[in-house]
């Protein structure tokens, strides 16, 4: 989706200063429905179907945040199209709310649609920022999202997490004979495809940044080895051609290598490649199994987990190997670290003797662990672009899995919608 230039009046990717940081408490936020100027165009896929359909979406996206609850749509609420840069504030502060989210949606005469949106401090009103986009007329959920990661934005000073993907093991059949494929959905739970066949047994995918591509473990042949597809061509390949085991890729945050493990002789080891192939570097050469590697966000260390202290912990070093030092004390066995995309704190699955595993957080030095669910079974965090919530996997009383969110604030996990069971989650970035 691309960026165009809008009208003077409407100028797009200008965005004026956020408001003030994250909010302790959850902020109103009015959503009026889109409007459009194009009144006499009716109909399934008009700009006035579209304006309302974009309206409920918005809403939607930040209904499933922890720091905004939306207030609106309603039919009832259409507003002018010259209300969309001079919105009524009185209006909207008698219904409690901080922010509004005013846009429109209009049509071209080469059949696309240009969609704009705004967003105001209510209290003050001031603009907070603006943003939009021409697009085909079946790109509007896009649009939609990014005018959602606008308002969040505006309003917490963190990214938006709705224009994004989630990669997950998708899971159907009988308990004995599970088919596992890997999946790609949008960050809310749409436009679901599958990347394998389900011929074979399929684990961790690992969307590149932007998610262009995915990095899983494919047990085909006979024992694991990384495979690199590509979403857009769908072409696959072996990330190390020699046959090698290996294991738990992850993408640097450039997309340029992929850190991951591999087998040699008696060790499990912390390796790095370029991501389009070549030579491949070893990072860790301590006896037992290094495993779930992860960059930091600049790239310059990653985070991994390490049985040789005699239970799995978690070690952080630079990124060319040196400086390993454990920062996990906390008793028990920590697997799966994520570092978020702020690098504020390190995301884990921690095993607790006789508690189950929970999903829980540290900061990269080791200090202010706080866990974020009860258990019994959560694996797998990933983080949000926000840095403010986690995608986790948790199996229920029949052993079935699902992907649930939970915010840093606290509360409870809200599940995720997907086509079927679902494990090993991956959340990527904002995309482009």
């Amino acid at each position: 989706m691309t960026a165009r230039p809008l009208p003077l009046l409407l100028l797009l990717l200008t965005c004026l200063p956020a408001a003030a940081a994250a909010q302790e408490t959850a902020a109103v936020i009015a959503i009026p429905p889109l409007t459009t100027p194009d009144e006499k165009k009716t109909g399934a896929g008009s700009p006035a179907a579209v304006a309302w359909q974009a309206s409920q979406l918005i809403a939607s996206d930040l209904r499933s945040t922890a720091e905004l609850v939306p207030i609106g749509p309603n039919q009832k609420d259409y507003y002018s199209y010259p209300e969309v840069t001079a919105p009524t504030f009185s209006r909207w502060r008698t219904l409690g709310a901080k922010f509004v989210l005013t846009g429109f949606v209009r049509s071209r005469p080469d059949g696309r649609m240009t969609v704009g949106c705004y967003v105001y401090d209510a209290v003050k009103g001031t603009e907070l920022g603006r943003t939009g986009f021409v697009v085909a007329a079946d790109e509007w959920r896009r649009a939609a999202h990014k005018c959602s990661g606008l308002a969040y934005t505006a309003a917490t000073g963190a990214p938006g997490m709705f224009d994004t993907r989630i990669a997950y093991v998708a899971e159907s059949g009988p308990a004995n004979a599970r088919v596992k494929r890997i999946a790609v959905m949008d960050g809310d739970g749409t436009n679901q495809s599958f990347v394998t066949a389900g011929d074979t047994l399929v684990l961790t995918p690992r969307l590149s940044p932007k998610a262009e591509s995915v990095a899983y473990v494919s047990f085909g042949g006979g024992q694991p080895h990384v495979r690199i597809a590509d979403l857009g061509s769908g072409e696959q390949r072996p990330l190390v051609p020699n046959g090698t085991m290996s294991f738990a890729p992850r993408f640097s945050p450039d997309g340029r290598r992929i850190v991951f493990s591999m087998q040699a002789g008696a060790n499990t080891d912390i390796y790095v490649a370029q991501s389009d192939g070549g030579a491949v570097q070893r990072l860790t050469a301590s006896p037992g199994i290094d495993t779930s590697p992860a960059f930091a966000p600049d790239g310059n260390r990653i985070v991994f987990e390490s049985d040789r202290s005699g239970t799995q912990q978690l070690y952080v070093m630079n990124a060319d190997g040196t400086d390993q030092r454990r920062i996990s004390f906390g008793g028990g066995w920590y697997a799966a670290p994520e570092w978020s995309p702020d690098g504020e704190w390190i995301a884990f699955a921690r095993r607790i003797p006789g508690g189950g595993s929970r999903i829980g957080i540290m900061k990269p030095d080791g200090s202010g662990e706080k866990l974020l669910t009860a258990g019994p079974s959560d694996e797998g965090p990933s983080w949000a672009a926000s840095s403010r919530e986690l995608v986790f996997q948790r199996a229920g009383p029949d052993g079935r899995n699902a992907l649930y969110r939970v915010s840093l604030s606290g509360g409870e996990p809200r599940k995720t919608v997907t086509a079927q069971d679902a494990s090993d989650p991956d959340w990527s970035g904002v995309l482009d």
